[in-house]
């Protein structure tokens, strides 16, 4: 039976993880548990600095859930809530693990193809052929792998609105029109940009990092004293550390630091 994802971790601080059911990469059940998995490994290994989602092929990221599946989901579950907060939880782990995500879009990003990169760092998405959005109202229905919310708090209530309410499809220029996604690429290049990106971030000192996804993690909905009580926060964790200390030095060496090395 083929898994239902590829996982590399490369010596460069990024791993790549793939949907691997080309062309249409359904988020199955078996592809939920399996990605519960590795986002763990991911999240406890810290030679693992910075992750790309993506997925096989150049047709579809993803047409979302195997709506096929769903009474089994269901029943496995042993509730709507149940089956439905694995997902939340999931897309939440990503979001808050400390550690920066870049996924993809291309061809079709929807429903669960959307929900997942909205819960990631960066998204990038294909000049041609994208086709994002969330359709559950055309099947009588609503998001509910916490596609309102995160698109709500992405791109504002209006364009939430506007995308859900008519089921509405965005290419990758108009993604990044209204802040959906961060850069547009030809499909040619995506992966590789999104790669690229990766590679950049493992360079960043990690504890940084880690220090302003936590600081800035819902940002537009914490007050400024809570934001400046954040990023005291990340000011202790990174004082004094091998990376702070190869920072100080390269400004007065004048040459560029080299991050990570106690890892």
């Amino acid at each position: 039976m083929t898994e239902p994802l590829l996982f590399t971790k490369r010596d460069d601080g990024v791993a790549i993880v793939s949907t691997n059911d080309d062309p249409l990469n359904r988020m199955t059940l078996a592809y939920i548990d399996m990605l519960s998995e590795v986002v763990e490994d991911i999240a406890a290994d810290p030679t693992i600095r910075a992750f790309v989602i993506t997925a096989e092929g150049d047709t579809n990221f993803s047409v979302g859930m195997n709506l096929k599946q769903l009474p089994e989901g269901l029943k496995r579950a042993g509730s709507v809530d149940a089956f439905f907060d694995q997902r939340l939880d999931l897309i939440s782990r990503i979001e808050t693990m400390g550690k920066p995500s870049v996924a993809t879009l291309f061809g079709h990003c929807l429903g669960g193809g959307i929900e997942l990169p909205l819960g990631c760092t960066f998204r990038l998405a294909a000049e041609e052929g994208a086709n994002i959005g969330l359709p559950e109202m055309d099947l009588g229905s609503t998001p509910a792998w916490g596609g309102s919310a995160r698109l709500a708090k992405t791109v504002g209530r209006h364009h939430a609105l506007d995308m859900i309410l008519r089921a509405k499809t965005l290419t990758g220029p108009e993604a990044l029109a209204i802040g959906l996604v961060n850069e547009v690429w030809p499909m040619a290049d995506l992966k590789n940009r999104a790669i690229a990106l990766a590679v950049d971030l493992a360079t960043q000192p990690r504890l940084a990092v880690k220090g302003m996804l936590d600081a800035l993690h819902d940002a537009e909905h914490k007050t400024l004293d809570e934001l400046l009580a954040a990023e005291r926060a990340a000011v202790h964790l990174t004082s004094d550390t091998p990376d702070a200390k190869e920072g100080m030095m390269a400004f007065l060496e004048k040459r560029k630091p080299v991050f990570n090395q106690d890892v």
